[in-house]
C-alpha cells in the first residue's frame, strides 16, 4: 500500500516553500497563501519535476483521511495563486438587483432592506447584468485564490434567499438546477 498520492505539479510562476514547522508559503502572480501542514504528513519538494509530494509517516486511519485533504489543499493553493478561482451567481426576481458601492455588495432581493455584504481584502466582484427581469437574472461573478475564503462568501451570500421551489426566485449559483415544484390545484366547483 503506497503511501503517496499524485505529485502536485508546479508551474513555473509559482514559488513554493515549505519550512521544519510545516508551513509552507505559496506565491504566484495573483498573490500569496500560507498553510499549517501537521507533523504526522511530510511536503518534499522535487525542484527537478517541479513538484511537490505528500506522504504520510504512519499509517493510522486518521492519518491517511489528513493525508488525501492536505494534499488536495496544496494543490488548490497551488491552482489559486496562478489561476484563481471564480463561482458566478444568479438572482432570479423581477426587479432584484445588485450593485457593488465602495467595498460592499448590495443586493435588493424583495426585503424591505437593502442586504449588504462587505467583501473580504482577496475577493473581488465583477457585476455582469445588475437588474433581473423575468427570463433574464442578475448576475454577478466573485473571484478569489482562496477557494474554501471564497466558496464561503458565496454561500453566505446564498443563504440569504435561496432559490423556492415554486417561482425559482432566489439567488443561486449559475450552474445550480432547483427542482421546481407544482403549486396547489384549484378545485373549481361543479
Amino acid at each position: 500500500m503506497s503511501n503517496m498520492l499524485t505529485p502536485v505539479m508546479i508551474p513555473e510562476k509559482v514559488n513554493f516553500d515549505a519550512d521544519d514547522s510545516g508551513r509552507i508559503i505559496v506565491k504566484g502572480p495573483l498573490g500569496e497563501l500560507q498553510h499549517l501542514v501537521p507533523p504526522e504528513l511530510d511536503v518534499q519538494i522535487d525542484s527537478e519535476a517541479g513538484s511537490v509530494k505528500v506522504e504520510r509517516r504512519r499509517n493510522g486511519k486518521k492519518v491517511r483521511a489528513l493525508h488525501g485533504l492536505h494534499r488536495n489543499l496544496i494543490a488548490n493553493m497551488v491552482q489559486g495563486v496562478s489561476s484563481g478561482f471564480s463561482k458566478i451567481l444568479e438572482i432570479h426576481g423581477t426587479g432584484f438587483t445588485v450593485n457593488l458601492q465602495g467595498k460592499q455588495l448590495v443586493l435588493k432581493i424583495g426585503f424591505c432592506h437593502d442586504v449588504r455584504f462587505d467583501v473580504p481584502e482577496n475577493i473581488s466582484v465583477e457585476i455582469e447584468r445588475n437588474s433581473a427581469q423575468p427570463g433574464n437574472p442578475a448576475r454577478f461573478k466573485l473571484n478569489g485564490i482562496d477557494k474554501h475564503e471564497l466558496g464561503q462568501f458565496a454561500a453566505n451570500i446564498r443563504k440569504v434567499r435561496p432559490p423556492e421551489p415554486y417561482k425559482g426566485k432566489g439567488i443561486r449559483y449559475a450552474d445550480e438546477h432547483v427542482q421546481r415544484k407544482e403549486g396547489k390545484a384549484f378545485a373549481g366547483l361543479e
